[in-house]
C-alpha cells in the first residue's frame, strides 16, 4: 500500500464560502480549473487508476485566515473539517483519514478546533501554513498552539504560503512570472523551519513532529549554509542578540520530516532522502496540482521512488510505514 499523506481537496460547501472570504485570488483562480479538487466523484475516478494508493486528504490553499477575521476563520475551519471527515466516512477505502485545518489567526480557537477535530471527527493530524497571514510562526502568541499540539502528541503538517503580493524586489509591488510560487514557496518553508529552530521551539517542545511539504524546501540542498554556515550566527549581525541552542543547528533540521512532493524530480528526491533519511521521509504527491489533474504527480512520484537505489525496507517505510506511525493508523 502507498499512503499519500500530502494531497489536497476543497470540499464544495467550504469552497463556496472561501470564494467569498479569501483575498488570495491567485489561489482561487488556479483551484477553479481543477475539478478533482472539489468533485469527489472525479477524484475517485482518478484514484481508480492507482489501485494501491490511499490518500490522507488535507485542504488546498489559500490559508483559511487570509482575508477572514478570527470568528469567520473558526467557522471556515469547522466547515472544512466536517466536510473532510464526511468524505473519509463515505470513502474510507480511498481516504483513510484527513489532516484538520485550523483558524491560526485565533490561537484559542485553533486549540479548540484541534481538540474537536481529533476527538469528535477522528482527524489524523493538523495542518498549518508557513506564516499566519504574514505573521511568523515563532510569534509568542502562537506558542500555546504548538505547546498544545505537543501535549496532544499530534503531527503537524506545514504547507508553504506566499502570494503574488509578496514582491521579489523593493521597487515592485508584486511578484512576476509566478516566481512567488516557484521559488517563493521553497523559501517560505525554509525560513519557517529556521525560525522554529532558532527561536528554541524544539528545545522547549522536544519531540515535536513537523512534516514539511515539498521535502523541506531549500534545506536539503543548503545543508552547508545551515551548518557550518549558521553555526557562527551573530557574527554577521549588528543590534541583535541570539539565545544559544542546546545542540548544533543541523541536528534540529534533521528532526523535521520531508515529503516526496517534488513533481517527479529525481535528483531533488535523492537529495532530500539523503538529508532526512528513510525514517523522516514520507510519500506525498501534491495531487491534483498538475497538468493532468493529479495523475501526473502520482505516476511520476511513484516512478521516482521505485527507481532510486534504496533498500526495499526503506521504500516501504517511505510509502506507508512512517505515515502509519505519524498518523497513528
Amino acid at each position: 500500500m502507498k499512503l499519500d499523506v500530502f494531497n489536497h481537496v476543497l470540499p464544495e460547501n467550504y469552497l463556496k464560502r472561501l470564494e467569498i472570504t479569501s483575498r488570495d485570488r491567485e489561489h482561487l483562480k488556479r483551484n477553479s480549473n481543477i475539478p478533482t479538487l472539489w468533485d469527489m466523484d472525479a477524484r475517485l475516478r482518478l484514484l481508480d487508476r492507482f489501485d494501491d494508493v490511499q490518500q490522507v486528504i488535507s485542504l488546498a490553499g489559500p490559508p483559511i485566515e487570509v482575508g477572514a477575521d478570527p470568528k469567520t476563520a473558526v467557522e471556515l475551519a469547522q466547515l472544512a473539517n466536517d466536510e473532510m471527515a464526511a468524505i473519509c466516512r463515505a470513502h474510507s477505502d480511498r481516504f483513510p483519514g484527513f489532516i484538520a485545518s485550523l483558524p491560526m489567526n485565533d490561537t484559542p480557537g485553533a486549540i479548540r478546533e484541534l481538540d474537536r477535530a481529533l476527538d469528535d471527527l477522528n482527524a489524523s493530524a493538523v495542518q498549518i501554513f508557513s506564516n499566519v497571514d504574514g505573521k511568523p510562526l515563532d510569534s509568542p502568541e502562537l506558542f500555546p498552539f504548538f505547546q498544545h499540539a505537543h501535549e496532544r502528541d499530534v503531527t503537524i503538517f506545514m504547507h508553504p504560503a506566499r502570494g503574488a503580493n509578496f514582491s521579489d524586489y523593493r521597487t515592485e509591488s508584486k511578484s512576476r512570472y509566478e516566481l512567488w510560487w516557484a521559488f517563493g514557496w521553497p523559501y517560505e518553508t525554509t525560513v519557517a523551519m529556521a525560525r522554529m529552530v532558532y527561536s528554541g521551539l524544539f528545545d522547549r517542545l522536544p519531540g515535536l513532529r513537523v512534516v514539511t511539504h515539498h521535502m523541506g524546501g531549500m534545506v536539503p540542498y543548503f545543508e552547508g549554509r545551515i551548518s557550518p554556515g549558521l553555526d557562527v550566527m551573530g557574527q554577521r549581525t549588528m543590534g541583535e542578540e541570539y539565545t544559544p541552542l542546546k545542540r548544533r543547528t543541523l541536528d534540529y533540521f534533521h528532526e523535521f520530516y520531508g515529503d516526496t512532493a517534488l513533481f517527479g524530480a529525481l535528483e531533488a528526491t535523492q537529495c532530500g532522502y539523503r538529508f532526512f533519511g528513510a525514517e523522516h521521509t514520507v510519500f506525498a504527491s501534491d495531487c491534483p496540482f498538475d497538468p493532468e489533474g493529479g495523475a501526473f504527480f502520482l505516476r511520476e512520484t511513484i516512478r521516482i521512488l521505485d527507481a532510486i537505489d534504496i533498500a526495499a525496507s526503506e521504500r516501504q517505510q517511505i510509502y506507508e510505514g512512517n505515515a502509519k506511525r505519524l498518523l497513528k493508523f
